[in-house]
């Protein structure tokens, strides 16, 4: 983990964009930790989050919005009780 300064910072702040690794932020003065930031992963959760069983998720080549499309057609069918 990487430690940076407020001045730093305030230097140059595209340490954020380039954010590999964790970082620490401290008050040199008082010789404080302020905060700990972390790099955003843009990679997918679900992986992670299955475990043993990410071998058995399925690609669904539908995106996330007609998805919901069709799930709201098929919630006002059902409610308005239309058969088509």
């Amino acid at each position: 983990m990487t430690t940076v300064g407020i001045g730093e910072i305030q230097k140059n702040t595209s340490i954020f964009t380039t954010l590999v690794e964790p970082i620490k932020i401290v008050d040199k003065r008082k010789k404080e930790d302020l905060a700990i930031v972390h790099p955003i992963k843009k990679g997918s959760k679900i992986s992670s989050l299955a475990g043993k069983y990410k071998d058995r998720i399925k690609k669904d080549s539908k995106n996330f919005s007609k998805i919901k499309e069709e799930a709201f057609l098929k919630a006002m069918r059902e409610k308005y009780d239309l058969s088509s």
